[in-house]
């Protein structure tokens, strides 16, 4: 079954306009983009700065509309909800950012960072204040951090640290699918690897389905079951992740694959 598919999405920005006269330029950063992800499995998505792989993820959460296309999530077109189906949406698709220090607010404990999802889904979830402090360290022992870790602030943490804060944060609200938006690429080498296989724990012992993007294709081809090459907001190649990168077909995926380090020790 598959639990995301999105069917020939795209999505234009206006640009400043150069005269008064005209209409005004757009830029197409979605070109009639479409992929599925089965239930529990990952797509990784390439690409280059500029490929449209920040607004794939936008769209997807919701965060902006699409111009063109359809996103469905278990079969139901997601620009089609009301403020509750919104709001489901966003308990069941959830996201780790690049940057785990950027990403959190400094003022914050990690009890209150990872706490934040469900006191804004409260309505749904009804737990009491102190049922949140149980989930809260049920999570973070999920992690490999424990309660000791809970009031603590962000800037106390090592990157490490931070990054798993990160994903207690996003599976606080039990998603079925995660967006993970580089979610290693500002860690240690040897760190790197602590995440990843602690992403592959947590996917197995949840069945989580997962959006792996990436510049990375050493990570890319270590996590990923398909996967997903864009270029200028255009797909050029999806196919089975050993497929890609044994025999990849298209020539911009070709260049991809020969700027790979061959010592890639993911690989």
């Amino acid at each position: 079954m598959n639990l995301v598919e999105v069917q020939s999405i795209s999505r234009l920005y206006p640009l400043a306009k150069t005269s008064w006269f005209g209409e005004r330029p757009m830029h197409q950063a979605l070109n009639g983009v479409s992929l599925t992800i089965p239930q529990g499995k990952t797509l990784g998505v390439v690409g280059e700065s500029g490929s449209g792989k920040s607004t794939l993820t936008r769209c997807l959460l919701g965060l902006e509309p699409v111009d063109g296309g359809r996103i469905l999530y278990r079969d139901q077109d997601i620009a089609a909800h009301d403020t509750a189906g919104r709001l489901r949406h966003a308990a069941r698709l959830q996201i780790v950012f690049q940057d785990p220090y950027a990403s959190m607010n400094p003022r914050m404990t990690v009890h209150n960072i990872v706490a934040e999802g469900m006191v804004i889904h409260q309505r749904e979830l009804g737990l009491t204040a102190q049922e949140r402090t149980q989930r809260v360290v049920q999570l973070l022992e999920q992690v490999g951090l424990g309660r000791d870790h809970m009031h603590r602030y962000s800037h106390e943490l090592s990157g490490g640290q931070r990054q798993r804060v990160g994903i207690a944060r996003a599976l606080a609200l039990k998603p079925e699918c995660l967006i993970l938006d580089e979610p290693t690429s500002a860690l240690d080498v040897s760190v790197q690897a602590q995440v990843l296989n602690l992403l592959h724990e947590l996917q197995q012992e949840f069945g989580l389905t997962y959006l792996f993007v990436s510049h990375d294709l050493a990570v890319i081809r270590y996590m990923c079951d398909d996967v997903m090459v864009l270029r200028a907001g255009t797909v050029v190649e999806t196919a089975p992740c050993e497929q890609l990168f044994e025999k990849p077909q298209h020539e911009y995926t070709q260049s991809l694959m020969a700027a790979m380090p061959e010592t890639a020790w993911f690989a």
